[in-house]
């Protein structure tokens, strides 16, 4: 299983603007958000009804900047998928350049449930 997921450059997703940096390129928070939800995208045929999934962790390597205006895309793969766990490989690329890599885990959850915890204080 796997997802694809796409994002155009523009001043929200810089580092400027999100705080991260100071430059105006590709924040890597914004580049985190875009593979995690290639990986939310990619293991959705996995969830029954009233279900979702939650990041659990994220290791990623932002090799290369995105100037303003680049399509960048994510592309989340499952490696496993064992009970509530899936486990995703991700490669984010400008065209042809790999800008980005990453392991990531997701969880399998009950949407009310989970929303449930945060009500119980």
């Amino acid at each position: 299983m796997e997802h694809t997921s796409t994002l155009t450059v523009s001043l929200e997703y810089t580092a400027e603007m999100m705080g991260s940096g100071d430059m105006p390129v590709l924040a890597t928070p914004a580049l985190v958000a875009l593979m995690e939800n290639a990986a939310m995208m990619a293991c959705r045929p996995l969830c029954g009804e009233g279900q979702t999934t939650v990041g659990g962790s994220i290791q990623v390597q932002h090799l290369k900047p995105s100037p303003l205006g680049a399509s960048v895309e994510a592309t989340a793969r499952v490696t496993l998928h064992e009970g509530r766990k899936v486990e995703f490989t991700i490669e984010a690329r400008q065209g042809e350049v790999v800008i980005g890599t990453a392991s990531h885990t997701r969880f399998i959850v009950d949407r009310e449930r989970f929303l449930s915890k945060l009500r119980e204080g």
